[in-house]
């Protein structure tokens, strides 16, 4: 067997947002300091010793409910290697790169805190796995999420043994052939790696991870939208008003309306109350201009400040899973103790992400009413129906996208049933209460791929609206930002043709934009 040159790695104390999207997002290497390396090498040393006349579960013992039963010395190797071929049983499509990515990386960072027992080449085979880009093929469906991702994970380390199947260079393949090519050997599972590799939360940890990273561009294009229509509708600013806002004490209102506040700077659409209603009297005893518009325009920053504070919430417990140890038992040097527990149940991302995901379902719900409050002509009062460019009766303009974005939200609103509450026992009783994190996690994606369906049909309606409107050089820098977007990739239109090519194009055009206001 000849010897792996890992290369060169990297590390940080702390495992930041900004840590995980540059290596998942923007190709940073993960690079692992030699201080790093000598913990875990301690950590695994002092396993050896400690474990050598004792009885230690996953190590002598079998798994599960066969943890009663003594492993003989000589079958200890055979052991972590079968841990591994009984799991990787999982079904369904496979999951996408950036998932399996961001899970290897979340196993690689749990074992570099130094409390899993692995030998160092199973991080620095992990790590090369990251920076070079060889993305193990694992199916969707398998993990309870209570005992970790087991069987997620077991596919993941099937691979690092020569096994199973990769995305290498784009394609997939063996994995033996992606290792030949790039010169490196097997792992050689030693004491607990079996184990190690597959026990732990690190697939639901690396799609909640994922899941935040598109979240994040989801509420800059809610709140950027929000504004907009509020644009187009001409509304009063003083729903954003600090005085009104500031008279709730919720952190995400404040956050939103003073966003759209900062963002509305320039804006020569939104009107004010006190120079258009207070500074003169009126006689009139009906209003065409609205007095308040409706709810999904007038309540933006109570209903994304909601949200708001939830994601926030959420990011939090992912940022600690991912700084956590989150797999069984943990092996502790200072205390010079091995303890066992339940580290890797699921229970905290698996509630995160049913809490993600009934905030993301609201965001898509209140831009499907702005949608509708743009295309339904009797509503808004200033915009032919549908937002129809063209002849009307003749032409339909945005009303078949309609049926996509109500049937797309309605989706979302049925897979917001939780999956915190919903347990299976299983595995002999032994998994008697488990998380389903994982399935939580994959649900939420569905419920943010949606939202950017929505979104995207929202957006190409917006745009319509500014043209028929001619109001484009009047509108605020960010819902310029916002209109260019989407006519980089979609003209305006009056004939009517299909559009499911240029939905497509808004989506990645969304997904591929500015991300959040901070930058």
């Amino acid at each position: 067997m000849q010897e792996n040159n890992w290369g060169d790695h990297t590390y940080i104390e702390t495992f930041s947002d900004k840590f995980l999207e540059d290596i998942l997002f923007k190709g940073r290497p993960l690079v692992i300091t030699k201080t790093k390396m000598r913990n875990v090498e301690k950590n695994y040393e002092f396993l050896r010793s400690f474990s050598a006349d004792k009885v230690i579960y996953g190590i002598n013992t079998g798994f599960g409910p066969m943890a009663q039963y003594r492993i003989s010395d000589e079958d200890l190797a055979e052991l972590q290697y079968n841990i591994i071929h009984s799991h990787a049983c999982g079904t369904g499509g496979p999951l996408p790169d950036i998932y399996v990515k961001a899970a290897m990386l979340c196993r690689c960072l749990t074992f570099l805190l130094g409390k899993s027992g692995v030998h160092p080449d199973t991080v620095q085979i992990l790590a090369y796995f990251i920076n070079n880009d060889i993305i193990p093929v694992v199916p969707r469906h398998g993990s309870v999420g209570a005992s970790g991702d087991l069987v997620q994970l077991a596919h993941i380390a099937l691979t690092l043994i020569a096994e199973g199947e990769v995305i290498y260079k784009g394609k997939k393949c063996p994995t033996v052939d992606a290792m030949l090519k790039e010169k490196i050997s097997p792992l050689l599972l030693r004491l607990r790696d079996g184990l190690a590799l597959c026990n732990g939360t690190s697939m639901m940890t690396g799609i909640a991870f994922v899941n935040l990273h598109y979240c994040d561009i989801l509420q800059f294009w809610s709140i950027v939208t929000s504004l907009l229509i509020n644009e187009i509708a001409g509304s009063y600013d003083d729903f954003l008003s600090p005085e009104l806002n500031n008279s709730k004490v919720h952190p995400g209102q404040k956050y939103v309306a003073g966003t759209m506040r900062e963002i509305a700077k320039g804006s020569k659409c939104l009107k004010n109350r006190q120079k258009e209603l207070y500074k003169q009297k009126s006689n009139e005893t009906y209003f065409k201009s609205r007095i308040q518009p409706y709810y999904s325009l007038r309540c933006v920053p109570q209903i994304l400040g909601a949200a708001f504070d939830e994601m926030q919430f959420v990011r939090n417990i992912v940022q600690n899973e991912i700084n956590s140890v989150d797999d069984n038992p943990i092996v502790d040097i200072e205390s010079k103790n091995i303890y066992h527990g339940g580290n890797f149940h699921g229970e905290y991302v698996a509630f995160a992400m049913d809490k993600l995901k009934m905030a993301v379902c609201k965001t898509t719900m209140l831009a499907e009413r702005q949608l509708n409050y743009l295309l339904h002509d009797r509503v808004n009062e200033i915009l032919p129906p549908f937002v129809n460019l063209g002849k009307l009766g003749l032409n339909y303009g945005m009303q078949g996208a309609q049926f996509t974005a109500t049937s797309t939200t309605a989706e979302s609103q049925t897979l917001c049933y939780p999956m915190y509450i919903h347990s299976i026992p299983n595995n002999n009783d032994n998994q008697d209460i488990v998380s389903m994190g994982t399935n939580a996690a994959l649900l939420a994606a569905k419920v943010i791929d949606n939202a950017f369906e929505v979104m995207a049909i929202y957006c190409i309606a917006l745009a319509q609206a500014v043209d028929y409107l001619k109001i484009k050089n009047k509108l605020s820098v960010s819902s310029l930002y916002a209109y260019e977007t989407v006519r980089s990739v979609m003209p305006a239109f009056k004939e009517d043709a299909p559009k499911y090519a240029y939905i497509e194009k808004v989506i990645n055009e969304i997904k591929q934009s500015k991300n959040n206001f901070r930058q």
